[in-house]
């Protein structure tokens, strides 16, 4: 038997889990949109597929839904006055998020942030809506791998570095 589970509680064992920060990009010029997320991941490698989720509500679901492809951005540690811009932090809207930064497009169009650690083309190869949010299976059109930098992180509530955390040894980068 499930005991009711108190959805306070959920987010909170959440937010103990680090992830890396993206912002999702869709549509072009001036119907275009984003969002901040830390909820993307690896599908598989071959063939090259990840799974973004997406609240439903957001400005982004409607035109992912009408364009069939996004971006994904991952940011570096220098990057989190973007993360809260994408994330509605500072009231822009639309394409007003994508102002003071540079943009370009590779495969489908999706806005690709020059700068990223990696800006990954995306086109939609399968949604499956569950409650609030959609599971978005992307197949990779294209992969622009940045510089190798120090990731922007979220842990617990706030953005973090690698150079937050103990000294760790990294793996060889290839």
């Amino acid at each position: 038997m499930n005991p009711a589970i108190d959805p306070a509680i959920f987010r909170q064992a959440m937010r103990r889990l680090a992830g890396g920060v993206g912002v999702i990009t869709v549509g072009t010029g001036e119907d275009r949109t984003g969002l901040t997320a830390t909820s993307v991941t690896a599908l598989s490698a071959e063939p090259p597929r990840l799974l973004v989720c997406i609240n439903r509500s957001a400005s982004a679901w409607p035109l992912l839904t009408e364009y069939g492809s996004f971006g994904v951005n991952l940011l570096d540690s220098n990057q989190q006055d973007l993360a809260d811009r994408f994330a509605g932090k500072s009231g822009e809207k639309g394409p007003a998020r994508f102002t003071g930064t540079r943009w370009k497009s590779l495969v489908t169009g999706a806005p690709l942030l020059e700068g990223a650690l990696a800006a990954i083309d995306c086109t939609v190869e399968e949604v499956i809506e569950r409650h609030s949010h959609a599971i978005v299976i992307g197949r990779i059109e294209a992969v622009d791998l940045g510089n190798w930098s120090d990731p922007l992180l979220y842990w617990s509530g706030l953005y973090r570095t690698t150079r937050d955390l103990p000294s760790v040894p990294f793996a060889a980068v290839g």
